[in-house]
């Protein structure tokens, strides 16, 4: 038994065993980190079920599933025949048909670290144990497991730190020093923290933060930012009063260097056509190009006050030529062949017939979102076992196969469905037949399935 335990902590032990007795197998201890779950979870194991077969195991990131299981069943059996490629609830039902171990408890420490795979093996083997199997679990994840008794740790209340820090400091400072009482409200009950008093310092272990310069720059910033954008409002509003006061308008016409009317009587006008006139002329008076045998000529029409018209031969069949719309250019296209129509047809064909067939094997399970659930049924190192197990329970059409290789030997493993959550997966057990559930058939997770498919390809 441990020296020294808080009372509140040695009445949460007592709840936990209750918990048991009342028929709850797994029970998981929730808290943040520094609340002293692990120092609970040593008080519990050592205190409680002294008759019990027990095993502690601490977790850690770097902890493999295959790893955990070894030491879970190392100390729950003597020198057991673990099987890798079997699951924690197949080798446990393995291990207790030759040796049975009795009543166990097991203990983790660091939850938080479980795959998906494990938690599920240990909700079924807590509730489908050959024996009586208690499981606590301390980690800080909440809502982990779906079938757990969630117990929360609370912080110590203040009297409770005080008499913590008795047991590990002999001279403490009274409690009206301000030093100390703030140390003890800003730990907020928590013993990782109460222990880092530093009884020299009569301080905690708080470093003096340095200097920083962050400000001050952040600061000079500011003040450069508002002397550039007051800058530029300046020169936008002084601009603006230059153009108003010193800016004025100097545009003035400008006279001709020579009269309008002089222009017009002088004798070198008259022998220059009139632009605007030849501009306000219709379309009909421009000059047409009439092509001749013989000869090209140019004629035109402008009427002069004063003048006779003359008479204009105009050849009408050369306009009529050129109003005609152009012939457009034919292009020779070249029309696809009856056996490249045939070819074409047979490929589209094919095509769609490979479209229709269904995936099947591990094909089918590549092509399955990594987050959904199946439901294992079997696992057999022989084809023929898992083809016969699916005839005889009419499963065909109903279940797909995979194959893995487990320690150097190919393994076919039948699932039944594709689920999008576990609850779902949870509710397709209920429909398989009896014969079918005594196998206690568990759910996997499809990235896991395509990591088995990927080891058979390396």
């Amino acid at each position: 038994m441990q020296s020294q335990i808080l009372p509140s902590r040695a009445a949460l032990v007592d709840r936990i065993a209750l918990q048991f007795e009342y028929g709850q197998n797994l029970i998981c201890l929730l808290g943040p980190s520094g609340l002293g779950k692990s120092y609970l979870l040593e008080t519990f194991i050592t205190d409680k079920y002294l008759d019990f077969n027990k095993a502690f195991v601490q977790l850690s990131g770097k902890m493999t599933d295959q790893q955990f299981m070894t030491e879970l069943l190392e100390q729950s059996f003597s020198n057991p025949l673990i099987d890798h490629s079997l699951s924690l609830s197949e080798n446990f039902y393995q291990l207790y048909k030759q040796q049975p171990c009795g009543d166990c408890l097991w203990v983790i420490d660091g939850g938080r670290h479980l795959s998906e795979e494990l938690i599920q093996q240990l909700e079924i083997l807590a509730k489908q144990s050959p024996s009586t199997l208690y499981i606590l679990i301390a980690s800080q994840s909440v809502g982990q497991f779906s079938q757990a008794v969630e117990i929360h740790l609370e912080a110590l209340n203040l009297s409770e730190s005080k008499q913590l820090m008795r047991w590990f400091f002999d001279n403490l400072p009274v409690e009206e020093d301000p030093v100390f009482r703030t140390f003890l409200q800003e730990a907020h009950g928590n013993p990782a923290l109460l222990l880092a008093w530093q009884p020299e310092q009569q301080t905690a272990d708080i470093r003096t933060p340095e200097k920083s310069y962050k400000l001050l720059y952040l600061i000079l910033l500011l003040i450069t930012t508002m002397l550039l954008i007051i800058g530029f409002l300046y020169k936008a509003d002084m601009t603006e009063w230059w153009k108003a006061h010193y800016q004025q308008d100097t545009t003035s016409s400008v006279a001709t260097a020579l009269p309008a009317e002089a222009v017009i009587n002088s004798p070198e006008a008259s022998k220059e056509p009139v632009l605007e006139q030849a501009q306000d002329e219709p379309q009909a008076q421009q000059p047409v190009a009439t092509n001749d045998d013989n000869n090209t000529t140019l004629e035109t029409e402008m009427p002069v006050d004063g003048s006779d018209s003359k008479n204009h031969n105009n050849n009408v069949a050369a306009i009529v030529d050129s109003l005609l719309p152009a012939e457009p250019v034919t292009q020779e296209t070249e029309q696809p062949t009856t056996d490249e129509v045939v070819a074409v047809s047979i490929s589209d064909a094919e095509s769609a017939i490979e479209a229709e067939q269904p995936l099947v094997g591990n094909a089918w399970y590549l092509s399955q979102p990594d987050d959904n659930f199946v439901i294992q049924l079997l696992a057999v190192t022989k084809q023929e076992i898992s083809d016969k197990f699916i005839n005889e329970n009419g499963l065909q059409g109903q279940v797909n196969t995979y194959q893995s290789l487990r320690s150097g030997k190919p393994w076919w493993i039948v699932t039944y469905g594709s689920y999008a959550t576990l609850n779902d997966a949870k509710k397709g057990v209920t429909t398989l037949s009896d014969n079918v559930r005594k196998n206690q058939p568990f759910y996997k997770k499809i990235s896991k399935i395509k990591q088995e498919i990927a080891s058979l390809n390396q």
